[in-house]
């Protein structure tokens, strides 16, 4: 008797996630069509002299790009072009990826596509006003984190040497 809500509860929360996915890919299409990501390189080609900078600029692109586009796109379409201009301004590769992967989940969390808070709401059953108001305080410390680490790189680098 209990298993028909279920199935369509389940049902519901599925077509919500793939709903979303659906959007990001179309998003990640227009992104590879309008050719983008020559433009973004182009766009960072004057900070290559200053890593902290650049690093700052692929930081507001990449929560840009993570408000309209999920992270797996977002790594398969700016990934390749971004990480050789990162390494070629001699940013770490490491702490690239780590930096990459930071910024990039923010989307997953911050309005208006946020996949993973759509997807808590609609296993918690509540609405996404209601938990976007509620993760302000984690969003806002999760941001301080990521200026802390452009300014300071060596809080990621450091441990890898530890191990070289």
């Amino acid at each position: 008797p209990q298993l028909v809500p279920l199935l369509v509860q389940a049902a519901r929360t599925t077509s919500t996630v793939m709903f979303l996915c659906a959007a990001a890919l179309v998003s990640s299409y227009m992104v590879t069509l309008a050719d983008l990501p020559q433009q973004m390189t182009e766009m960072l080609a004057p900070l290559m002299g200053h890593p902290k900078m650049l690093m700052l600029a692929i930081a507001i692109l990449l929560l840009a790009v993570g408000t309209v586009m999920d992270l797996t796109p977002t790594i398969l379409v700016l990934g390749p072009v971004l990480t050789p201009l990162a390494i070629k301004a001699g940013i770490d590769p490491t702490y690239f990826g780590v930096m990459f992967v930071l910024i990039g989940t923010l989307g997953l969390i911050h309005p208006p596509v946020c996949t993973v808070l759509n997807v808590v709401c609609g296993v918690a059953r509540i609405s996404l006003e209601s938990a976007t108001k509620g993760i302000w305080p984690f969003l806002l410390t999760y941001i301080v984190l990521v200026g802390l680490l452009i300014a300071v790189p060596e809080i990621v680098t450091a441990p890898l040497h530890l191990f070289h």
